[in-house]
């Protein structure tokens, strides 16, 4: 980690790509990864903003808390980017590192120009391209935090041993954390229903 202020970008897709990606994880993965740190990129490039290049982690969830399919990108992101001359450029503010409804709608138009070159791409919905997009940049410190958090996701599966609390021929019950609140729940699935999502 550098010695700078660190941020986590989050992109995620909508409910109606949800399908089409659990059937074609290689291509909408790909496209999600270069879509996603293509709109970083190009807006950090605008001088109104850093002017610069970023240098990034991403880290790709195809899962929530809850083991719901919910495929999406985190990005731990310095607060600094190398402009074109060689000058290290930082954020005005410590808070702030770029707007996200530009960034929301740049994202959507560069995934919506990749997934064209597919024929699943004729079955998305157009409302899809249309409403805006879900992007969260949050300010995390030195970022040792959220490296931290998404460090397990790189090696570990979606669910460990300690947080299945009972399990039998007909249910599953197991712990999670609630995004929103923080607060530990449980869960309680059919055995089928858990497998499916597991």
């Amino acid at each position: 980690l550098l010695p700078v202020p660190y941020f986590l970008i989050t992109f995620t897709i909508p409910a109606e790509l949800r399908d089409i990606a659990r059937a074609n994880p290689r291509q909408v993965y790909t496209a999600l990864f270069r879509a996603s740190a293509a709109a970083l990129q190009q807006l950090a490039a605008d001088p109104r903003f850093l002017g610069g290049q970023l240098g990034m982690l991403g880290v790709l969830h195809t899962w929530t808390r809850d083991l719901r399919y919910h495929p999406h990108i985190h990005y731990l992101v310095p607060a600094v980017a190398l402009a074109p001359d060689g000058r290290v450029v930082q954020p005005p503010a410590a808070d702030f590192l770029l707007p996200v409804r530009p960034l929301a709608i740049l994202y959507r138009a560069k995934l919506q120009a990749s997934l064209r070159q597919y024929p699943f791409a004729t079955t998305i919905p157009a409302a899809t391209w249309q409403r805006p997009w879900v992007v969260d940049c949050r300010p995390v410190g030195t970022g040792e935090t959220a490296l931290k958090y998404l460090a397990p996701y790189v090696f570990r599966v979606a669910l460990s041993n300690n947080r299945i609390l009972q399990a039998d021929d007909d249910q599953v019950t197991f712990r999670y954390r609630h995004s929103a609140s923080g607060e530990n729940r449980t869960s309680t699935l059919p055995v089928t229903t858990f497998i499916q999502r597991f």
